[in-house]
């Protein structure tokens, strides 16, 4: 009986100990999809809400809460400032505009709906992506991007930010 009281003692101070010593991951996620009826890239970008609000605090010296949001249109305009600052994208060479179109939140996250230019069908997508870098050293930054089914992903890490896709075979 000691010996079973002893181990569930130490099993719960190992989940104890690895809990308070677990780092927890900062990611952010972009999806885009090549519409080929509209010609355009469309997609989302997700970031966790808690660090999006840190981001924008830093860039706004103000706090911007995305939870109980008081000025939806005031608030898209500060998203819209900020991933026009932080992400950027070029199709076949050339820069193309995009305009944040909504955003909700989803959990712990907020997503925010984006809509770029049209475009010739993407050969090579190049993109910088520097979302929550100024505020996370430890940022990790996912693009997916489907063109015509086909779909392919990168990571970066901060401090990398570029990402190349090609998709020579469309």
């Amino acid at each position: 009986m000691l010996k079973t009281n002893n181990f569930k003692f130490l099993i719960c101070l190992s989940v104890f100990f690895l809990s308070a010593f677990t780092h927890p991951y900062y990611l952010g996620v972009t999806d885009l999809v090549y519409n080929v009826k509209e010609k355009n890239l469309q997609g989302s970008v997700k970031l966790f809400t808690n660090d999006l609000e840190g981001a924008l605090k830093k860039a706004h010296n103000n706090t911007i809460d995305l939870i109980n949001v008081k000025n939806k249109e005031a608030v898209t305009i500060i998203l819209s400032d900020y991933l026009k600052k932080h992400f950027e994208l070029k199709v076949n060479d050339k820069k193309t505009s995009y305009k944040l179109i909504g955003f909700e939140r989803e959990e712990e996250s907020v997503l925010m709906y984006i809509e770029f230019e049209k475009t010739e069908t993407p050969k090579e997508v190049d993109v910088d992506n520097t979302l929550l870098y100024d505020h996370l050293k430890e940022q990790i930054n996912i693009v997916e991007i489907e063109v015509n089914n086909s779909k392919k992903s990168l990571k970066c890490t901060n401090p990398e930010k570029s990402f190349k896709f090609q998709f020579l075979d469309q």
